[in-house]
């Protein structure tokens, strides 16, 4: 019911709907859904797909035409008749809006109905961490892009939020960052007006993937997600696995190294204290400051307050051995702590994503270096290691195929 109302919002006041209304509600809601997902489909494909007579569908296509949301966009093939008419969205009928909010920065993006940015992604450099009123800044910004862009607000499905960290997917509340003991997505559908979900990062990301990147149609894929910190998503048996409570895909919290730094989690020598991109940070910051011999230096004027990993990553693309040497020793970590998963979950392909994964092709080699020494070789072999091609994007787009998902269930 939800998502039907989020759908033809229009249609629903104060008057309950009657059993008739509900049902005509429900088979607009399906030929929508089969819009969206297969793009262009006749009349005759929808009846056979929907299970429903020829004349109720286009009953129910011609309503939707009439109301903005559905377009006849051209002539089929024939099969042995009459040239079919061909059906798709219409385009600028729903909008959704996503953002990606992290440590250090927010990323957020109007979306037409055919899941293409209405405009530039607009990158905020600050976040988290910088951010002091990080839902009010947020509430402020939404409002911005909806009158930059004059969208009827009757018109938006609702807003995807990815966010980092640990949240209970039951209760919505997140325990490492916003945790004001309300859900984030209550009290900014509360602020906006406008239907709010929210994911895990690394969780969104999989939904890019799954929806729009390399994970399509395949059903055992994880996504590694290498940021300021590292995360995991799993896609097992072709769904996005969310543990008991969503906490699972914690991959950043296994030891890897018993004698190892103190993690900020309180455990000692977790992967994130060797292969994340906040120890990268500070380490390169100490080595420079030591005199490593680099050309960050030069990139940064000598001041060291600059540097940040993209200036890390612009370095090794650059052919600096010294960010090619830190960028492999994450790989390295990464790849022994691979292994372990490779043998748990028999994975057919594992996504490198996050904003190091600019940098895959120095990291992906030293991947498979340390996983040809720690995993067998008969499980091995089945997983394929590749770059996202959605990039920073990936959770983004997440929080797109979360927010159709939500309407569509």
């Amino acid at each position: 019911m939800a998502g039907i109302k989020y759908l033809f919002k229009s249609s629903f006041s104060e008057e309950p709907l009657k059993n008739n209304q509900l049902r005509k509600l429900n088979l607009k809601q399906f030929i929508v859904r089969e819009l969206y997902q297969h793009t262009n489909l006749s009349i005759h494909n929808l009846a056979r797909t929907i299970k429903m007579s020829t004349p109720t569908i286009t009953r129910a296509l011609e309503e939707l035409i009439s109301e903005g949301m559905v377009t006849e966009i051209g002539i089929g093939e024939s099969t042995g008749g009459r040239r079919p008419s061909i059906y798709g969205l219409n385009p600028l009928s729903r909008f959704v809006i996503g953002i990606d909010i992290e440590r250090y920065f927010i990323r957020i993006g109007l979306f037409n109905f055919a899941n293409q940015p209405v405009s530039e992604i607009h990158e905020l450099n600050t976040g988290l961490e910088t951010q002091s009123d990080i839902i009010g800044f947020i509430t402020e910004k939404i409002s911005e892009l909806i009158e930059a862009y004059g969208v009827d607000e009757n018109n938006i499905l609702g807003i995807g939020i990815s966010l980092p960290g640990l949240i209970d997917m039951r209760t919505g509340l997140s325990y490492t960052y916003l945790n004001t003991g309300k859900p984030v997505a209550q009290i900014l559908s509360e602020r906006t007006s406008l239907p709010v979900f929210i994911e895990q990062d690394t969780r969104a990301m999989a939904w890019g993937e799954q929806s729009f990147g390399l994970a399509r149609d395949l059903k055992n894929v994880l996504c590694l997600n290498i940021g300021s910190g590292i995360g995991l998503s799993m896609i097992l048996d072709g769904k996005i696995y969310m543990g008991h409570t969503g906490y699972s895909g914690e991959f950043g919290h296994i030891q890897i190294e018993p004698n190892g730094q103190l993690c900020h989690c309180g455990k000692i020598g977790c992967i994130e204290t060797v292969a994340s991109g906040k120890v990268m940070l500070a380490k390169a910051k100490k080595d420079i400051a030591d005199g490593a011999i680099t050309q960050i230096s030069s990139m940064i004027g000598g001041d060291l307050s600059k540097l940040n990993i993209r200036i890390i990553l612009n370095a090794a693309r650059e052919g600096d051995q010294y960010a090619i040497d830190l960028l492999a020793r994450i790989g390295e970590a990464l790849g022994k702590g691979l292994a372990t998963l490779i043998h748990l979950f028999n994975p057919e392909l594992i996504i490198i994503g996050g904003e190091i994964s600019k940098a895959a092709d120095y990291l992906i080699a030293p991947i498979e270096s340390n996983l040809n020494i720690y995993s067998i070789a008969r499980i091995r072999r089945d997983a394929v290691i590749v770059a996202s091609e959605l990039s920073d994007n990936a959770r983004l787009m997440g929080t797109v195929a979360l927010v159709m998902n939500k309407i569509f269930a």
